[in-house]
């Protein structure tokens, strides 16, 4: 699980009022998100596939992702901002893929996290910009989620100019 990386502050938001769909990262959340994906690329292997939200600041973060841990990206409106971690989980069980690395938004990613760990949607943590986790689904229930890793922004850029 990955959250889209820095897209701005208020100001941007408010620039972008009623086109948030289509608002980018920032040219300092582009940079932060690619040095974090170097860690990224330490920290995991490689994916089958990226999955993103449709919406275009998930989709740069998805491509910033696919250079260093490259896998075809796919676009789902199951990992939009209003999806219910539901119709996201029956989503990716529908997939042939054993690794997918999902690009998202909060709070739908920490309800997702809640409802693949803990069988409720009552999130349990919240993913900064940036931030990442893997989760291993041991079953196809709600509730038979491990958290296995959760690394910061900070930390994958840190881990990424390791040597």
């Amino acid at each position: 699980m990955i959250r889209h990386g820095p897209a701005g502050g208020a100001a941007e938001k408010e620039k972008w009022k009623g086109k948030d769909r289509l608002r980018p990262l920032s040219a300092l959340g582009k940079k932060k998100t690619a040095e974090g994906a170097k860690g990224l690329a330490r920290a995991a292997e490689v994916p089958e596939l990226i999955a993103t939200s449709p919406l275009v600041r998930a989709m740069q973060t998805a491509e910033l992702v696919a250079k260093r841990l490259p896998a075809p990206i796919v676009e789902t409106e199951a990992l939009s901002p209003e999806a219910a971690p539901e119709a996201t989980l029956r989503w990716l069980l529908s997939r042939r893929e054993k690794s997918v690395a999902v690009v998202g938004h909060e709070p739908q990613l920490g309800r997702l996290i809640a409802w693949l760990c803990a069988a409720s949607t009552s999130p349990v943590t919240e993913l900064k910009k940036g931030q990442a986790c893997l989760i291993e689904l041991r079953g196809r229930r709600p509730g038979d989620g491990r958290l296995i890793w959760s690394l910061t922004p900070k930390q994958l850029r840190r881990i990424g100019t390791r040597n």
